[in-house]
């Protein structure tokens, strides 16, 4: 569930009266607590869904081979994680993070962009690559993009 999909469900439950069930506000907790702990300008991903299991990495810059020894992602990061967030800043114009399946700085394979406004994707079985494969534990390399350069290929 998404940050902005979790507050409106939160909402209408308020409006109804109805009690929100403690794993999903904790799966939105937990991914809101390390958006708010990441450097601004900073990216980040996570072994598992919801922010949880081992901070893979965290890096304000790009990274075109997570399974190098290169980078704030290195060795076994590659193909691991399961939720990323994205706490960019308005002054650039480099909003959107761009992930790809491949590595290199061809930014070959398949991409997918988190935006700067989503803030974080607390699963990523849900989204796809432009290549047709499921982003979750496939991400290889990532860089910062304008939103322009996703092709309309956002984690929802």
């Amino acid at each position: 569930m998404r940050k902005s999909t979790a507050a409106l469900a939160a909402a209408g439950a308020v409006v109804l009266g109805v009690f929100v069930p403690t794993g999903t506000a904790n799966a939105s907790t937990a991914c809101d607590n390390a958006w708010r702990s990441t450097p601004a300008g900073s990216m980040a991903a996570y072994e598992h869904a919801n922010c949880g299991g081992t901070l893979l990495g965290r890096t304000p810059g790009d990274d075109s081979n997570w399974g190098n020894s290169q980078g704030a992602f290195q060795g076994s990061d590659t193909n691991k994680a399961s939720s990323v967030l994205n706490a960019g800043t308005t002054d650039t114009a480099w909003h959107a993070v761009q992930f790809f399946n491949g590595t290199g700085t061809d930014w070959a394979g398949g991409s997918s962009c988190l935006k700067r406004s989503e803030f974080y994707a607390d699963t990523l079985t849900d989204d796809y690559f432009t290549s047709g494969i499921v982003v979750n534990d496939e991400i290889s390399s990532h860089r910062w993009v304008p939103e322009s350069y996703c092709g309309g290929r956002f984690m929802s």
